[in-house]
């Protein structure tokens, strides 16, 4: 059992629990230190354990072969990792890399669905997280076959910065062509173009974001719309 009392409220899915079903899931979990470039499960592995980050946040990747690899999702303290288990599945469909080093709640996939059967609440919720999560995962498709290179790098360095809190963004290119999947040079360019307009400043692997609400314009409409969704479905009351 964790020691850190209302822990739970740091992460979004598990703020403004019931008394009952909160205290239940902490007495349940344990908070871990996840490390960047930690890889918590492989495409088609079982589901061990769930995650519910509280500082830390967690890239999805598709790997086509060893050389192609793409990032389709993120998730940070709004979300979690092991939603699969929520429908019953105990493989995990992509892989999972901590991004953003840092804190996070985990709890073993056994205990995880024996508590869904007596939190109503969280279990309602999850099922709405879930339904963002499959409309992201649309927006990710569409968005990398029509949207331009600098559009989608505003929109994922916004992602980033709202889950790891701090203007300062320890990448490099590389990494980034990486998780947007295209060439190192293209990035250069983009990057270099929000550079020019003020967005951001880039040196040696570190950007940081200089305008905000510019960074939001240049950003494809994906970026508001995902925050739009995610707003809208947790509001909704329990059914």
């Amino acid at each position: 059992m964790t020691s850190i009392l209302h822990v739970s409220d740091a992460n979004q899915l598990l703020a403004k629990l019931p008394t009952v079903e909160r205290d239940a899931f902490m007495s349940a979990c344990e908070t871990v230190a996840l490390t960047f470039g930690e890889v918590l499960v492989q495409p088609t592995e079982a589901v061990s354990h769930v995650y519910f980050p509280l500082d830390s946040f967690i890239s999805l990747i598709v790997i086509l072969d060893p050389d192609n690899r793409l990032e389709v999702a993120m998730t940070g303290r709004e979300g979690m990792l092991g939603s699969s288990l929520v429908l019953g599945i105990d493989e995990a469909p992509l892989l999972a890399l901590v991004q953003g080093a840092g804190s996070a709640l985990r709890m073993n996939a056994a205990s995880f669905q024996a508590l869904l059967l007596s939190s109503p609440v969280l279990h309602q919720r999850l099922k709405h997280y879930l339904y963002v999560v499959m409309k992201q995962l649309a927006h990710s498709t569409a968005c990398i076959h029509f949207h331009q290179i600098e559009a989608r790098l505003a929109r994922w360095l916004l992602m980033t910065q709202d889950r790891a809190r701090t203007d300062q963004l320890k990448l490099t290119h590389e990494f980034l062509a990486m998780m947007l999947g295209v060439r190192r040079a293209g990035i250069t360019m983009a990057a270099i173009a929000l550079q020019t307009r003020g967005l951001i400043g880039y040196h040696r692997g570190e950007i940081k974001v200089l305008d905000r609400a510019g960074l939001i314009d240049a950003a494809c409409e994906c970026y508001t719309e995902d925050r739009a969704l995610y707003a809208k479905m947790m509001m909704l009351p329990p059914a």
